[in-house]
C-alpha cells in the first residue's frame, strides 16, 4: 500500500500486515468496532455505507477520542444500522428522530461528542423539521447524512433527494419532484460547518468528518453514496463499481468549480465537493442553555 495512504490513516506497514486472526486485538482503530457483532455487515455487497463507517472510525481515531466520549445516534434505514457495529455510546431510535434524541442527549451530556448518522430519507423526509431546527439552534451535534437518493431498505421508494426524472418503485415513470439541496438547506437554517464529499473520495471524507466533529456548533457532512441494489438497478446504472466510478466522473472540487465562468457554474450538473460554509460567530445551543440555567439559579434577569 502506498506510503501517502498509510500516512493519511495513521497506519504503518506492520499494522496492515497483521494476521487475520489477530486483527482486532492488534489494531487500535478496530477497537471502535463491536468485536462480538456478526460481520460482515447487513449492507449489500458493494454498498458505500461501510465506507462512510470507515471514515467515521478513522476521524474519531485521529482525534484521539475514547469510545466513551462519543455518542452515535441514528434513526431508521440502511445508514441507521451503523451504530449496531460500533462500540460507542449508541442509540438506534425511531424513523426521522435521530436529531431529536441527539438534541436531548447533547443538552444532558454537553461534554460528549454527539454524532447523528442518517440517510437522506430519514433526515429530510419525516426528519426534515428536526434537521432545520437543529441547525437553527446551532446545537453541538455532528450530522452525517449518507445521500444515496433512494429509500433503499424499504423497497426503493423515491426520497427527498431523488433527482428529477429518475425512477423509483413509487415513481415508475420518473420522479417529478425537485430534490432537496441538503447543504444549502443546512446553511440557510444556520449550520456553522457544512461540507460535502463522496464515498469515492475517501481521504477527503475522512478530513471533513474530523473537522465537523471538532466544530463547536451544528455541523453537517453530506456523504454522497449510491444504492446499486434498487436505485441503480431501476435506472440501469450498472454495478456498484460502475456507480462508484460515476461519483468520480460526476463530481468536481469546490476549488475547480470556483474557477469556472459564471455561465459554466450555472450550467454545472456535477456534485460540488468541499467545505461549503463555516461560521464561527454563533454560540453553541447547549452552552446557552447552561448559561440561562445558571442565571435563573442565581436570581439574575439578564
Amino acid at each position: 500500500m502506498a506510503e501517502h495512504i498509510l500516512g493519511a490513516h495513521d497506519l504503518d506497514v506492520d499494522e496492515i500486515q497483521i494476521p487475520r486472526e489477530d486483527w482486532f486485538e492488534s489494531s487500535d482503530t478496530l477497537q471502535k468496532l463491536r468485536k462480538n457483532k456478526k460481520f460482515p455487515t447487513i449492507w449489500c455487497a458493494g454498498c458505500g455505507i461501510g465506507i462512510v463507517m470507515g471514515s467515521l472510525i478513522r476521524a474519531i481515531d485521529h482525534l484521539g477520542l475514547s469510545n466513551d466520549e462519543v455518542a452515535l445516534v441514528s434513526g431508521i434505514g440502511c445508514t441507521s444500522r451503523m451504530p449496531v457495529y460500533m462500540d460507542f455510546n449508541t442509540m438506534h431510535t425511531t424513523h426521522g428522530r435521530a436529531l431529536a434524541f441527539a438534541t436531548g442527549l447533547k443538552i444532558a451530556r454537553p461534554h460528549m461528542q454527539v454524532i447523528a448518522i442518517m440517510g437522506d430519507g430519514d433526515a429530510l423526509a419525516i426528519g426534515g423539521n428536526h434537521f432545520i431546527h437543529a441547525a437553527r439552534r446551532n446545537i453541538g451535534i455532528t450530522s452525517i447524512i449518507v445521500n444515496n437518493a433512494i429509500y433503499g431498505m424499504t423497497g426503493g421508494q423515491y426520497s427527498p433527494t431523488t433527482p428529477v426524472g429518475k425512477q423509483a418503485t413509487t415513481a415508475p415513470y420518473g420522479n417529478i419532484e425537485p430534490p432537496f439541496p441538503i447543504c444549502e438547506l443546512a446553511i440557510a437554517s444556520g449550520a456553522t460547518y457544512v461540507a460535502r464529499s463522496t464515498v469515492y473520495h475517501v481521504l477527503e471524507l475522512d478530513k471533513y468528518i474530523q473537522e465537523a466533529i471538532q466544530k463547536d456548533g451544528f455541523s453537517l457532512v453530506e456523504a454522497v453514496s449510491y444504492c446499486h441494489t434498487t436505485y441503480g438497478r431501476l435506472n440501469k446504472f450498472g454495478t456498484a463499481p460502475d456507480m462508484m466510478r460515476g461519483l468520480k466522473k460526476d463530481s468536481i472540487s469546490k476549488s475547480a468549480f470556483e474557477k469556472l465562468s459564471p455561465r459554466e457554474r450555472a450550467e454545472n450538473s456535477k456534485i460540488v465537493r468541499g467545505v461549503l460554509h463555516v461560521d464561527d460567530s454563533r454560540e453553541e445551543f447547549s452552552r446557552v442553555c447552561r448559561q440561562l440555567s445558571e442565571r435563573v439559579r442565581t436570581g439574575g434577569s439578564q
